[in-house]
């Protein structure tokens, strides 16, 4: 077995000093022997070591810009479909070359990246491929390091936040108040896109003690309104306070003298006004905002900043799709894809619209060609499970949910649709074990409580699955499958008013024939046949090839 050992320590390379020192070991030999492994790879390989000399096999219209018109700035749950990749590379690498043991140094030192990967690491590869073992750590020494332009454009927001705030302290405004000012934007989005809202705001509040500049006052009003509309804390979101301060941008952006500063700056914070005005429920208000910003683009920004541009069509694309528009939301995303076809996110979006338009087969397409542009991406398959359960495809949807929480094991809805399934599997304890792990991590989903629900019937606590029933409704009103399963349990229990009032509010919610036939059952046990008949027949016309519900017609 190979023997690797490594320093993990931060200040040695940054984030990814692991990964990357392990890259070197490895990524040489598979350049000169399995070139095609590297391919598949690339972009995680690039971005843990951007110097290797790794071609470039997926590409994306951002590389292609400056980096000022960068402004798809990734997640904090980016690293993540990073590490997953990495670790995918290595697992292939070491099963074509041989085991491996990988002792860490210093890794209560590593950047957050790092100490992901070592946690991907250990749950995805076997032991007897790569064994992972904790070396020594001492107390780091050394300044930190300060690459702020990689920082942002791949994401990593703990070492720019942390970096960028030591830098700040060390650095007066008044020396250089252009580079501080940018350092400062910088490091506030970062503190935001890592839940440290309060920092960020804190910074917002310094800068603007120091700065008088249009467009910078502008995008620090616009850091804090998205701050308060976008809060990790639903509780502490603040349409209105939000809605003050990107009308604060809006109007200084208006005021730019240069036509295509303008149109670009404007039509930014139009675009971020109409994700307030989107939280405040005014969806028309949302879509004029966005369609106004496209329209400044396209008369002052003629070939230029494709990639705001792109953003901008999507965003209609969603909107258009949420009011019922699928033709020209569709019309939207053919456009974002065709004008950047290795951005993996446009065809997530269209492949939900098209799986809603009942349109699976293109859905599924769109969800795999996500899986082959982007780092392992467990949305896709989410989504792809989906598509599959809909089709009758379970032992596909299950392979695609196992695969979702392998690669993302806090995803609370991979918890709630696979236990539904086991559910209806009959594997009542395995579906117990997802339920109980996904209300770890969401202890108020009131998905998850359904389906708890759903297994404390079919185990016959009644008593324990009418309070996960009514806890689910007391969360989620709305929720037709909580009313549906706390009918079915009252008419077990021979509550036959109290089932029909339940059903009835779930068919009003959601009419489907499942639940039409269900209530036909309660109505012919409580002696209502002309309503029962009424349902059946309402029923057949949804669905006419249920065998079920021909065969109630005809014995009727």
């Amino acid at each position: 077995m190979n023997t690797i050992v490594l320093d993990a320590d931060r200040r040695v390379g940054g984030p990814y000093t692991l990964a990357s020192a392990l890259l070197d070991r490895i990524v040489p030999d598979a350049l000169a022997r399995w070139p095609e492994l590297v391919a598949a790879h690339d972009i995680e390989l690039r971005v843990a070591a951007p110097h290797l000399p790794v071609p470039r096999h997926r590409t994306s219209l951002a590389d292609t810009v400056p980096r000022a018109e960068r402004i798809l700035i990734p997640g904090a749950r980016r690293t993540l479909r990073i590490a997953n990749g990495l670790a995918e590379f290595v697992r292939e690498h070491l099963a074509r070359s041989g085991p491996a043991e990988l002792t860490v140094a210093n890794l209560d030192e590593a950047d957050p990246t790092d100490t992901e990967l070592v946690e991907v690491l250990g749950r995805r590869l076997d032991a007897g491929l790569l064994r992972v073992v904790r070396g020594p750590s001492e107390a780091g020494g050394g300044p930190l390091r300060t690459d702020f332009d990689r920082y942002r454009d791949e994401g990593f927001h703990h070492a720019m936040a942390e970096s960028g705030l030591e830098t700040l302290r060390g650095m007066a405004h008044q020396a250089d108040p252009e580079a501080w000012e940018l350092l400062a934007k910088r490091v506030a989005a970062a503190l935001e896109a890592i839940e440290r809202e309060d920092e960020a705001r804190e910074l917002y509040d310094t800068a603007r003690r120091h700065v008088t500049e249009p467009r910078t006052r502008a995008t620090l009003a616009y850091g804090t309104a998205m701050i308060l509309v976008r809060h990790h804390d639903p509780a502490r979101r603040d349409p209105e306070q939000a809605l003050a301060w990107i009308n604060e941008a809006v109007t200084i952006a208006g005021l730019l003298p240069d036509a295509r500063d303008r149109a670009f700056h404007l039509g930014f914070d139009l675009n971020g006004k109409a994700l307030v005005e989107l939280r405040r429920g005014r969806h028309d208000a949302a879509l004029s905002l966005v369609e106004e910003a496209i329209a400044l683009a396209e008369r002052d920004l003629p070939g230029e900043h494709p990639v705001h541009r792109l953003v901008l069509l999507a965003n209609r694309g969603q909107l258009l799709a949420a009011a019922g528009r699928t033709a020209e939301a569709l019309t939207c995303y053919d456009a974002a894809i065709a004008a950047d076809p290795g951005y993996p996110d446009h065809y997530l979006d269209r492949g939900n619209l098209l799986h809603r338009l009942g349109r699976t087969a293109e859905a599924v397409a769109d969800y795999e060609s996500v899986m082959r542009l982007s780092p392992p991406f467990p949305e896709a398959y989410y989504n792809r499970a989906e598509v599959r359960y809909a089709t009758g495809d379970y032992a596909g949807a299950r392979a695609d949910l196992d695969h979702t929480l392998d690669l993302d094991p806090a995803f609370v809805g991979a918890y709630v649709n696979r236990a539904g399934l086991l559910v209806a599997y009959g594997d009542f304890g395995a579906a117990r074990a997802d339920v109980r792990r996904g209300l770890e991590l969401e202890p108020r989903n009131a998905y998850l409580l359904c389906v708890l629900g759903q297994v404390e019937a079919a185990q016959g606590r009644h008593q324990e699955a009418l309070s996960a029933f009514d806890a689910a409704l007391e969360l989620a009103p709305d929720l037709a499958a909580a009313w549906a399963n706390r009918g079915e349990l009252a008419f077990q229990r021979g509550a036959h008013e109290a089932a029909l009032a339940d059903l009835t509010h779930a068919i009003k919610l959601g009419e489907t024939a499942d639940l039409l036939f269900n209530r036909s059952v309660v109505y012919r046990a409580t002696g209502r046949a002309a309503e029962a008949r009424q349902d059946l027949r309402r029923a057949a016309e949804l669905n006419p090839d249920d065998a079920d519900i021909r065969r109630a017609l005809a014995e009727d």
